[in-house]
């Protein structure tokens, strides 16, 4: 029997409309509740955090040891980042499928969602020279966010038509930098003024990561309320197990793929760019402290400007995307990526200087992944979005590993973090030098799609 049989269904309705406002909001706020962790766990608070932790644990040659491999203080967190994904390489495809066989994809988004909320509210509880327990408690929280993308990327193709993908796409990134940053906002308060509330700094920050956790929880209520189940929810055959047919299902995809080449070649071209603007995301505020000697309080503030700005510039790539078209419009995005690492690695010296910096790549931020987003959606077969998506979200925000690994092999060889953030740019070129070479269109027929 075929792991795509009917078979087992149960509960079938009628299909919900597309583009309906309350779904399409509901969808957006998602994206409000998950870039709290994004943007005050992963991109402001925990490296700087989590470094001084290890730090604290290190030997007197600023190693630690855990499990007993010798690893650079300094280069913990990234390499924590990289694990995190390279597990998300074996799992999330396999729930992909698990998704797309059983229909229960709005189920999967909230357990894994509400599973790396609770791991990132123990965060607060990390402290002293602890550095496993805030170790294992991201692992845990970036892999259920990555997860929980998946299934939240996938309901994309069914609630919108493709006239409006790609400003769906841009509107929920948007409002996902919208919702970061007024979080990051309250914290930057929180933080700022530790003193006057009669906390210690570490307190402030371990509070602010908490905060992140609970938002999350929260926001999530409202997509799980409105998101609507398109397909009948489908039982396992006498003798199956969900796990099997999961695997079953993601070797014949697998085994598919080179069927699409238009979309094999976009995902290899993604997977190359994204791993960059992801190492860009993790670590700028570790090479901000570490190498300028910019302050938490700086970098707060700096990544608050960020979300900001990023909401209006994911408006205007979605604008500029119907204007010149969305494959010219993700080329420029990256031609200015490329540019900006290349100055950080050669002319950047001062706090302004990194302001301004972080002001540039914050127009490129949401657009280049937001028309990402709606341009794979586009290019992959009906009824396997989430095993597609579980493809894609291995390389998506926060989640790249290749990156990472490479920024932090880089850092421990030469010890200057010029040279790791100098090392990212050769991801940006080679999605530039892939990209051109991918049809859209053709992508869209390969697959049978709407043109």
């Amino acid at each position: 029997m075929s792991a795509r049989s009917t078979s087992g269904a149960t509960g079938a309705t009628s299909a919900p409309p597309v583009d309906d406002r309350r779904e399409l909001v509901s969808w957006y706020f998602y994206d409000w509740a998950n870039s709290a962790f994004s943007t005050t766990v992963v991109t402001v608070f925990l490296g700087p955090y989590l470094t001084t932790i290890a730090q604290a644990a290190a030997d007197a040659n600023g190693f630690v040891h855990p499990l007993g491999i010798t690893v650079f203080a300094d280069s913990f967190f990234s390499y924590m980042v990289s694990l995190s994904v390279l597990l998300q390489v074996f799992f999330l495809p396999v729930l992909g499928a698990i998704a797309d066989y059983s229909h229960l994809k709005k189920q999967m988004l909230g357990f894994f969602a509400y599973l790396g909320a609770f791991a990132t509210m123990a965060l607060y509880f990390l402290q002293g020279d602890h550095y496993l327990l805030g170790g294992v408690l991201f692992l845990v929280a970036n892999l259920s966010f990555g997860a929980s993308i998946v299934f939240y990327n996938a309901f994309l193709p069914e609630i919108s038509s493709l006239e409006r993908r790609d400003v769906v796409s841009s509107q929920g990134w948007a409002l996902g930098y919208l919702g970061g940053g007024i979080l990051l906002a309250a914290n930057l308060v929180l933080f700022l003024n530790a003193d006057a509330f009669g906390i210690a700094t570490g307190h402030a920050v371990r509070i602010s990561m908490a905060s992140a956790g609970v938002w999350w929880a929260i926001f999530t209520l409202i997509p799980l309320m409105n998101l609507k189940r398109r397909q009948p929810r489908k039982s396992l055959q006498a003798g199956e197990r969900m796990l099997t047919v999961g695997f079953r299902q993601l070797m014949h995809t697998l085994r598919n793929l080179p069927a699409y080449p238009q979309t094999l070649l976009f995902l290899v071209a993604y997977l190359l760019y994204n791993d960059g603007i992801q190492t860009v995301i993790a670590l700028s505020s570790q090479f901000g402290n570490q190498e300028l000697g910019i302050g938490e309080s700086s970098l707060v503030a700096l990544i608050l400007i960020v979300q900001f700005v990023a909401f209006g510039g994911a408006l205007l790539f979605g604008y500029l995307s119907g204007k010149m078209g969305t494959k010219r419009a993700i080329l420029v995005s990256l031609v200015i990526w490329s540019l900006t690492i290349i100055y950080a690695y050669a002319l950047l010296q001062t706090e302004v200087q990194f302001f301004l910096m972080g002001a540039v790549i914050a127009v490129v931020l949401g657009g280049s992944q937001a028309l990402s987003r709606s341009a794979f959606s586009t290019m992959i077969p009906k009824s396997q979005e989430a095993e597609y998506f579980g493809l894609y979200e291995i390389s998506e925000r926060g989640t790249s590993w290749i990156g990472p690994l490479v920024f932090g092999l880089a850092l421990q060889m030469t010890g200057s973090y010029r040279i790791g953030i100098l090392s990212v740019v050769v991801f940006f070129v080679a999605g530039l030098a892939l990209l051109p070479f991918v049809d859209f269109r053709r992508a869209a027929v390969e697959v049978g799609r709407e043109v």
